[in-house]
Formats: structure tokens, C-alpha cells, sequence
């Protein structure tokens, strides 16, 4: 018993301690998993063995799965991935495993980003009171169905990388209006979505997503919030510079403890990844990433998007008829940010999910003296002060 419980108070003493006031998730987008499933595509451990996706992401240490969803990818001429029921059934494998969840909306029928939020083929004629109720019902559609399965996500995005706004052109931050009305369709639709996930799920977390964790986007978050816009967390995309991984990662921390004080909100970073072309080096750059992200009681986790890409897998298609995920770079920021081996095992960079500084069912505080550390394992506090390990009745273990 001794040496289990050293073993697990070294773990602590020198790796970075956080005050668990925001639990860490510490998860993955995974969304692509069925597609690829049906494509032939499988999944293994380190032991080779072929491992159910959601199982090997609960094997690795992650806490939570994330899940896109779009309205009808069929209209995009997309097939049927990420709708509905595609969502519900990868819910329900991640559930199985004990994961938490996020669900995320585009509200569109395929990627929504900083530079793309489509409206959805079936609200093209819609008015803007008509498109609010639409946000609602395809929220709530969703979220029931999930909730009529058993399942109520922990955390729920009403768009996603809305840093313009969302369903356009209405719902887009128009930077050629005044400050009083640039805002007032996106944060009427935001707020839609917002009202409709806490009529059905109200202890759930809702996130507003912007696209540039590196960059201060407090001000952002200000404006929508003066505007009437609600909110629970803040939710960040960040893909790290090719070159300059580490001042990236720096000013990430920075803005993110800026944004944290501010709104008295936790932060997210819903989205993260880097290139595998170099093994060694993303696995270094994930880890400088936990390294600094860990010790930030403000931060509310971290999720890798689509790790589970390997082999050359390409996701179809681009609006060009190009292989979406296979690109290359984007100027020098990374796309093809798959975090597996060409075996199709998780590399060495996802595998710092499961290692670094992990928190994982202890609850961490430091008291007011610097030799005194407090350790709650399976529901037992542990005192290690001055290199020794007692219980709170002071008998040394």
C-alpha cells in the first residue's frame, strides 16, 4: 500500500499542481471516426490489437469526446455524417465508455469557420425570426434525442469558430455597421441556441468558440457579452505556428489566464492539433502545451481535433473536388493535424494526454505552506509535508 501511494504523491509533487475550482478535460474531436470506419479504416493499440475508437481514447487517458453536428450534410452533396444519427450513435459509443461530451453545432450542413458559416440549405428562405426558431429546434431536436438516450452532454457549443458571426448573411457580424447594431443578429441567433440547450439540459455548459487562441480575443467576448450575448465558457481554436510552436503556446496561456480574470468564466481550448509529419517534434510541442496549460485554474481542458486521421485517409471534398484534410499548410499553420501512426496507433503527441501532469481522478490544492502538499486519492486526503505521507489523523502511511 505504501509504495502505491508514493507512487502516486510523486506523480503530484513534481509535475505542475492546479486548484481543481475548474475540473481538466482532456479530450478529442473524433468525429471523423465513422466515416473512416465505413472506409475501411481501423484502429489499434500499442499492442496492435484492434481497438474500438472511443475504447482506445478512454485507454490513453482521455476524459471527453467532442462531436460535431450539422444540420443535412446531404444537401452539401456530403453523405450522412455528422447528422442526427450519426451523432447519436458516436454519443452513445463514447457514453459506453464513460466519456464525457461536448456537442458541437455549426448550424450549417457542413464545416462552419471563421471564413464559412453557410446557411443551411433547408432555412435558405427563411425569415430572421424563422431562422431563430430554426437555431432553436435543430437544438433542441438534437439535445432531446440524446437526452431520450441516456445521454446529456457536459458541455454544448451554439456554433462553431462564430468569430464573424454564423449563419450567414444574417446572423454575420457586419464590421461595416456601427458597434450598436454589427452584433444584434448573430447574438439573437447565439442566444437562441443558448436558450434552447438549457430548456433541455440547464446544467450544462454552454461555449461561444472563436478561432485564435494565441491572439487577445477579450475584447470580443466583451462586445458580445455588453450586446446581451450569453455564455458559460469560453471556447478557443488553437493550431499552433509550424516554427513558431512555443511563443504561440506562450501567448495562448497569457490570453487565456487575461480572459479567465476578466470574465470570472472558464476557458476551453475546444480544438487543438499539429502536424505528425515529425513525430518527435509534435509530441514536444503538445507536451509544452499541457506543460503550460495545466498549472491554469482557468482552464477547463484541452481537445485535440481529429487525431484519429492516419494512412493518408482523406477526407472528401473541398468545394474544388480537393482532399480536404490533406492539403498541407495553410500559409505555415498545419491542417493535416492527424495524431496517429501510419499503423494507425496513437502517436507519441496524443499519448501526452494520458502522461503529462495528470490530475486524473485526484483532487489537487496547495495550503499556505510551501512543503505541504494535500492529496485526495479514492476519496481519502493524504498530507505529504516535509516528504511524508499521513492521513488527516496524522499517522504516517
Amino acid at each position: 500500500m505504501r509504495k502505491i501511494f508514493f507512487t502516486i504523491i510523486a506523480a503530484v509533487v513534481f509535475l505542475p499542481l492546479r486548484a481543481q475550482t475548474v475540473s481538466f478535460a482532456r479530450g478529442a474531436d473524433v468525429s471523423w471516426c465513422t466515416e473512416m470506419e465505413a472506409d475501411g479504416m481501423r484502429f489499434y493499440d500499442a499492442d496492435k490489437n484492434e481497438t474500438d475508437i472511443f475504447a482506445l481514447m478512454k485507454n490513453i487517458g482521455m476524459t471527453a469526446i467532442r462531436l460535431r453536428v450539422w444540420v443535412d450534410p446531404t444537401h452539401y452533396g456530403y453523405g450522412p455524417w455528422s447528422d442526427k444519427a450519426d451523432v447519436i450513435a458516436k454519443a452513445g459509443r463514447a457514453h459506453e465508455q464513460g466519456l464525457d461530451l461536448l456537442i458541437d453545432f455549426h448550424y450549417s450542413d457542413y464545416f462552419a469557420d471563421p471564413g464559412r458559416q453557410t446557411k443551411p440549405a433547408s432555412w435558405s428562405e427563411m425569415s430572421f425570426d424563422e431562422l431563430k426558431a430554426a437555431v432553436a429546434a435543430h437544438t433542441t431536436d438534437v439535445l432531446q434525442a440524446l437526452k431520450n438516450e441516456g445521454i446529456e452532454p457536459k458541455w454544448v457549443q451554439v456554433g462553431n469558430e462564430t468569430t464573424s458571426g454564423m449563419v450567414w448573411e444574417d446572423g454575420r457580424i457586419d464590421w461595416n455597421e456601427s458597434d450598436n447594431t454589427r452584433w444584434n443578429n448573430y447574438i439573437a441567433l447565439s442566444n437562441a441556441g443558448y436558450d434552447a440547450v438549457k430548456a433541455v439540459l440547464p446544467q450544462a455548459t454552454v461555449i461561444v468558440h472563436h478561432d485564435n487562441a494565441p491572439s487577445d480575443n477579450t475584447w470580443f467576448y466583451q462586445a458580445f457579452r455588453n450586446k446581451g450575448g450569453k455564455f458559460d465558457m469560453i471556447g478557443l481554436s488553437h493550431y499552433p505556428d509550424w516554427d513558431n510552436w512555443s511563443t504561440d503556446n506562450t501567448n495562448a496561456v497569457t490570453y487565456l489566464r487575461k480572459m479567465h480574470t476578466t470574465f470570472q468564466l472558464p476557458v476551453m481550448l475546444v480544438e487543438t492539433g499539429y502536424s505528425n509529419w515529425d513525430e518527435p517534434r509534435a509530441k514536444n510541442v503538445m507536451q509544452d502545451l499541457f506543460d503550460k496549460m495545466l498549472p491554469e485554474e482557468g482552464c477547463a481542458g484541452i481537445f485535440y481535433w481529429e487525431p484519429e486521421v492516419y494512412g493518408g485517409w482523406g477526407h472528401l471534398v473541398n468545394d474544388d473536388g480537393t482532399v480536404w484534410h490533406n492539403i498541407g499548410t495553410y500559409g505555415t499553420k498545419v491542417t493535416s493535424n492527424g495524431a496517429f501512426t501510419i499503423y494507425g496507433q496513437p502517436s507519441a503527441a496524443l499519448l501526452v494526454y494520458g502522461n503529462a501532469g495528470s490530475t486524473q481522478g485526484l483532487e489537487i490544492t496547495n495550503d499556505q505552506s510551501p512543503m505541504t502538499n494535500k492529496v485526495m486519492v479514492n476519496g481519502q486526503l493524504l498530507i505529504l509535508h516535509d516528504g511524508k505521507i499521513h492521513n488527516v489523523l496524522g499517522m504516517r502511511l
